[in-house]
């Protein structure tokens, strides 16, 4: 494959886990969520997006541009305010009670399997040479065949940090194959920002 169909397809693949990572999926995957124990997630009314949100990396982080970060701001913006938080402008950061930051990291990897075909090989078996099709058929072999594939793993991590203990108190994950499919529609990305936030703020 040239440098530049392997480019190609690499931001493709990226711009798909700009969906947050489910939109190729028929069933988006569930997020793995964790939080810290006895927080008082009853007391957050405002949220803020940390300075720092927006990082991309993995073995081969590609940059995104002003839109795509903007989209998932927009999503993850929106699935806030419908639980009733007040999402309040960078500027006035200092006034938040969580501060919200997002990472994305893609991953090429590589997956082996081994799998047991059947085999024909030559056997005489009980009857030898009185049948003639034993000779044809081994029903006991078996052969390995080695199965090789490459893909793009994508892991989409949403945290939330509280400014006074400088330490994330809450984090939501989404972990999936990724497909090259360019995908620009914001209600995907609402979606999953949807699923993300499901089960928050923890009971």
């Amino acid at each position: 494959m040239s440098p530049f169909l392997s480019n190609k397809l690499r931001a493709l693949l990226t711009l798909s886990a700009l969906a947050l990572l489910a939109a190729c999926a028929t069933t988006p995957p569930a997020p793995v969520v964790d939080f810290k124990p006895g927080y008082d997630f009853g007391a957050v009314r405002k949220i803020a997006f940390y300075d720092q949100s927006g990082l991309v990396a993995g073995n081969h982080p590609l940059p995104l541009s002003d839109m795509e970060r903007d989209r998932i701001d927009s999503a993850l913006e929106q699935a806030l305010r419908a639980k009733g938080f007040e999402m309040l402008e960078r500027k006035d950061a200092g006034q938040a009670q969580l501060l919200i930051s997002w990472t994305l990291i893609t991953d090429d990897k590589t997956q082996i399997r081994t799998y047991e075909t059947p085999g024909m090989g030559v056997g005489y078996g009980r009857y030898g040479r009185y049948n003639r099709y034993s000779m044809y058929n081994c029903w006991g072999c078996a052969q390995t065949e080695v199965s090789v594939s490459n893909y793009t793993e994508g892991t989409f991590i949403v945290d939330l940090i509280d400014p006074k203990l400088q330490r994330s108190v809450w984090r939501g994950l989404i972990q999936s194959r990724l497909k090259g499919q360019l995908q620009n529609d914001q209600d995907k990305y609402n979606a999953t920002a949807d699923n993300i936030f499901a089960s928050f703020p923890p009971p």
